[in-house]
């Protein structure tokens, strides 16, 4: 029992949080032990008897409780933990988190922990896009604290929209991946830091219109999930993308070719660099302060490339890191191209794939890769992108570890 992972489950004020009994039955499924702490609100809509029925441990709901105190007080709750999770997580209580308040049980044992945090909110789509909260969000996520959803779909209010709470199932597994992670310090990178591109970029054509292209994130997501699965402190710069952000990773958020740039080289220097994204070659050149209209006429937009972002950051330099890895998303004469694309980039490795619209590589599950390095060209067999995402974790993980092939 002694290898057995605990979560400590705080389970927030939400209609949601009915959803935590079957995440409870998730995580023990897994092998991965359950406490739970439970708020005030959390208490509307689940009885403290039901979680401790399927936990199998206490219900801890009292800050000032003597005989919770001397049995397991809060910062041993939070300490005893090998991940603390948030489930629901409302606007409520992410704003307690961002400000560093200790009111209650929850918030003294959120604010008291050294572990790992990933948080499921869950809310109003117009509580999720309120300024407070994104700013919220975006202040928690840059210290490190992980997040699962929202998904989109209809609310308990009657509304339709971003806020829904992730489904069990999806937050169970972002847990163990997390504790994966974690549990790491001998995973074969760490001490070593990634930088991992993904998605699309939007170039503006006007304050209402972008141009963009099909990726969807995927296989840049898996990329930067195995790589900190390896024990790397992972960095993930991501374009616009319908994906949650991978637990266990600080995800950058970016629109433009030109800001996805900027964040790479603020996140320099780093060991390895994997560009995954599928970056646009050209942006408007005169942005239109408003937007065009139709005049019966042809609109004529000037379009200038954009900056080659596998190449600046492949370029001999003092901050060039130990391992860059380009992808080359080809539609023809895949080989060929991937390896021209290397040797002009100046990249260590080139990742080449067949995105063609048969291919069903753009939004599909899988991808059919060939890695080409100085010693030539590797052939991987179809595989789904987290598995091509765990193969060039490995790899990369051999190649910075002086094992070769």
């Amino acid at each position: 029992m002694g290898d057995v992972k605990r979560v400590l489950l705080i389970v927030s004020g939400g209609i949601a949080a009915y959803k935590c009994l079957e995440l409870i039955r998730l995580l023990r499924g897994r092998e991965i032990s359950v406490r739970c702490v439970l708020t005030e609100g959390g208490a509307q809509f689940v009885t403290p008897l039901s979680l401790a029925a399927l936990s199998g441990d206490k219900v801890y709901q009292d800050l000032f409780s003597l005989t919770d105190e001397n049995e397991m007080g809060h910062i041993e709750l939070s300490r005893d933990a090998d991940l603390l999770l948030v489930a629901p997580a409302t606007a409520n209580l992410l704003a307690k988190m961002r400000a560093g308040l200790a009111d209650d049980l929850a918030s003294t044992a959120l604010l008291a922990t050294d572990k790992p945090v990933l948080a499921a909110p869950a809310m109003n789509v117009r509580m999720w896009e309120h300024p407070a909260t994104r700013e919220n969000i975006r202040d928690l996520k840059s210290r490190g604290i992980g997040f699962i959803g929202p998904v989109e779909g209809e609310m308990a209010c009657g509304e339709f929209g971003l806020g829904r709470m992730a489904e069990p199932e999806a937050i169970a597994q972002a847990v163990a991946k997390t504790l994966e992670s974690a549990g790491a310090p001998g995973g074969r990178l760490a001490g070593k830091r990634a930088v991992v591109t993904s998605g699309p970029t939007h170039e503006a054509i006007d304050p209402v219109r972008y141009l963009a292209n099909h990726s969807s994130g995927r296989q840049g997501h898996a990329i930067a999930r195995a790589l900190a699965a390896e024990g790397a402190d992972t960095v993930l710069i991501s374009g616009p993308t319908q994906l949650p952000d991978p637990a266990g990773v600080l995800v950058r958020h970016v629109a433009s070719a030109l800001q996805m740039l900027e964040a790479c080289e603020a996140e320099l220097p780093a060991d390895i660099v994997v560009c995954a994204a599928a970056v646009a070659d050209w942006r408007v050149q005169d942005q239109p302060r408003q937007k065009l209209k139709k005049n019966g006429k042809a609109a004529v937009i000037q379009l200038i490339e954009n900056p080659d972002i596998l190449a600046t950051l492949s370029k001999p330099s003092t901050s060039r890191p130990r391992l860059v890895v380009g992808f080359a998303a080809e539609t023809q004469n895949i080989i060929d191209h991937a390896i021209g694309k290397r040797d002009a980039k100046g990249c260590d490795w080139i990742i080449a794939n067949d995105v063609s619209p048969e291919s069903g590589t753009f939004g599909g599950d899988t991808n059919t890769v060939h890695l080409i390095d100085e010693a030539g060209v590797e052939d991987w067999p179809t595989l789904t992108k987290d598995e091509v995402g765990r193969r060039l974790a490995e790899r990369i993980a051999l190649h910075l570890g002086g094992q070769g092939r």
